[in-house]
């Protein structure tokens, strides 16, 4: 008697890699078996430690007994794109070549996918045509048609744009908590946390005179310089937590970053006809920044449809790209 097939789908974004594995039948059910590791966007993650950030997850996912059973895996991956000449693909490409060679992994069907066709594929009523905004690490909104990308806006990373994303949230908190310690800028409840965060909670206490606000302002740029650039992503619930408590400071980031996804989105002349899904960490459900994205988005009739990940529409595309071959 044959053994069931299985497919494999894959979530890489800035923070973290998902993948899972799932009955190969179109009606074969949610994934059975997950497994979580490291960064994994295409463009800013070097290629081996991409292969090895894509290797522990699926390792996690699939146990070796379920590996000879694998027919297909399709990867979404931050950094990748359907549209032509994107440097991300092909290392996409080779990592996950590499990883699946790595653990006796030998599928009929691998591709590479965008982070936005992922999350499109996992909405309700697909497949579909539509837009996908991602506001998580990074920040990228994507027209799809047939499956495919058509059309994108920023998702350029953190050096050149990504803006209204989680990165953009927590670099602005850090300098806010430098203004508020020199006196450029009003005091913030944003100071305590973001000290606490990267030089201890003995940190967060206020300087009391200005040699020591000076001290703790050098040692803070310090510790910000010293650690991987996109832990400042890692901020962005502080922020929220002390827009919740009332701090202007904290509201104000807020609210531009979502008028800035706004903007990004508005570049693919969204109308209201079209399906709108949100996805990552700061616009799926319970993102700090739905509420106020749906609230801008409103009146133009546009109403987001927000899910956790591109997790489910990875294996919804292994499990397409698996019946095409027959």
């Amino acid at each position: 008697m044959a053994q069931r097939p299985v497919v494999i789908g894959i979530d890489a974004g800035g923070t973290r890699t998902r993948a899972a594995v799932a009955w190969a039948a179109a009606d074969g059910g949610p994934p059975m078996h997950a497994g979580v590791s490291g960064p994994g966007n295409a463009l800013s993650v070097p290629l081996d430690v991409l292969t090895a950030h894509l290797r522990e997850a699926i390792a996690a996912a699939a146990p070796p007994p379920l590996r000879p059973r694998v027919r297909a895996v399709v990867a979404g991956m931050a950094g990748c794109s359907a549209l032509p000449g994107n440097a991300g693909n092909a290392n996409a490409a080779s990592a996950l070549r590499a990883a699946l060679e790595d653990l006796g992994i030998r599928p009929d069907v691998t591709a590479v996918s965008s982070d936005a066709e992922i999350a499109l594929a996992g909405a309700p009523g697909a497949p579909c045509d539509g837009l996908v905004l991602i506001g998580g690490t990074g920040a990228v909104a994507a027209r799809l048609a047939g499956g495919s990308t058509v059309a994108t806006a920023d998702g350029n990373g953190w050096l050149l744009g990504d803006s209204g994303s989680g990165f953009w949230i927590g670099r602005r908190a850090v300098r806010s908590a430098l203004a508020a310690l020199d006196g450029r800028g009003r005091p913030t409840l944003l100071t305590a946390p973001v000290l606490a965060h990267y030089l201890g909670e003995n940190a967060a206490e206020a300087p009391t005179t200005p040699a020591t606000a000076q001290d703790v302002r050098d040692r803070l740029v310090q510790a910000v310089h010293e650690r991987p650039v996109l832990e400042l992503a890692s901020l962005a619930p502080l922020v929220a937590r002390a827009a919740e408590n009332g701090d202007r400071v904290a509201q104000r980031l807020l609210s531009g970053a979502a008028k800035r996804l706004v903007m990004t989105l508005d570049s693919l002349s969204p109308g209201p006809e079209d399906t709108l899904v949100t996805t990552g960490g700061l616009l799926g459900p319970g993102g700090v920044l739905l509420a106020p994205l749906k609230r801008r988005l409103a009146p133009r009739g546009l109403r987001p449809v927000p899910v956790p990940d591109g997790l489910a529409g990875a294996v919804a595309l292994a499990r397409r790209a698996l019946a095409r071959t027959g």
